[in-house]
């Protein structure tokens, strides 16, 4: 049987220079004359058409073309624009936050339970950017811009404190992009770090990072950032995660900046975590990566 409203939309495309090709009944793939692609939903409109006379359909489908055309030039514009003008910016989200928005912003993984989303940084606002407006720019190129731009772009301080007697360092500023900053560790480590570091990003405007070293137990250590997390996470706007990392530099660090960024890779970050029970003095580990670190420090000081 002849499928008349979708031929009409073929037809029209095809007037203005584009092929498109019918992938089931509600969905058309787009080529531009300059080989981009689209892929685009056509049920309303094929309602909207169903409704009328076969002679309207040439007309109601140059309509629908129009729109989608202009709207395709108006996204590919705004991704330039936005390159040009240095907007993108990384956000760190905990990955139930972004629900079903996810297969639609440009996010990938960081570590267990976070995901990384660029950003476009606006004067009063960000907004996520969609996949849809990213278009044919490689996502690598879009996450290593908004890498590269938080860190070069916004402001940041470092501190040294202590907790428990466990020294720390906290990378901060009163804005969202401070998690840009998980790639630079080795820059904020500022000394030896044969065991890496244990790592918490509790909320947009905190990194905290403590150098796992051979002063102070690793129990003492995990427990005081664990403390320190939650603390954050549970007080904090907008929070992040209460969990724990574990830094162990890699293939990422040994790449130079601002390469590194555009890479496609980053920084590997386990979750890491114990449970102490104070009155049986007894430690638990509570995942692999743990088990693991707790064992190398305890060889090291054999």
């Amino acid at each position: 049987m002849s499928d008349i409203i979708g031929n009409a939309l073929l037809d029209a495309f095809e007037r203005r220079g584009y092929r498109a090709v019918t992938l089931d009944p509600e969905t058309v793939d787009v080529t531009g004359p300059d080989g981009e692609t689209w892929t685009i939903n056509t049920a309303d409109w094929r309602q909207e058409a169903g409704r009328n006379s076969r002679a309207e359909l040439p007309r109601l489908a140059a309509e629908f073309v129009q729109k989608m055309t202009t709207a395709f030039g108006r996204e590919k514009a705004e991704i330039d624009r936005v390159l040009a003008a240095g907007q993108l910016r990384l956000r760190i989200y905990y990955e139930e936050d972004l629900g079903d928005l996810v297969d639609d912003l440009v996010t990938r993984p960081l570590a267990a339970g976070l995901l990384e989303t660029v950003v476009i940084d606006y004067p009063e606002s960000l907004s996520p950017l969609t996949r849809e407006t990213l278009g044919d720019v490689p996502e690598n190129e879009a996450f290593g811009a908004a890498i590269r731009w938080s860190l070069e772009n916004e402001p940041h301080y470092t501190q040294d404190d202590e907790i428990y007697g466990i020294p720390i360092t906290h990378v901060g500023e009163a804005h969202r992009y401070i998690g840009a900053h998980l790639y630079l560790l080795n820059r904020h480590v500022r000394q030896a770090a044969p065991f890496g570091a244990l790592i918490s990003v509790p909320i947009p405007e905190y990194v905290i990072i403590q150098v796992i070293g051979t002063d102070h137990h690793i129990f003492g250590a995990l427990e005081a950032m664990q403390d320190l997390a939650r603390t954050h996470y549970e007080k904090g706007e907008k929070p992040i995660t209460p969990l724990v990392y574990w830094w162990r530099p890699g293939e990422y660090e040994r790449l130079p900046e601002p390469d590194a960024f555009f890479s496609g890779l980053g920084p590997e970050l386990l979750p890491v975590g114990i449970e102490v029970d104070h009155e049986d003095k007894s430690v638990a580990a509570l995942t692999n990566p743990t088990a693991e670190l707790i064992d190398l420090w305890m060889t090291s000081q054999q």
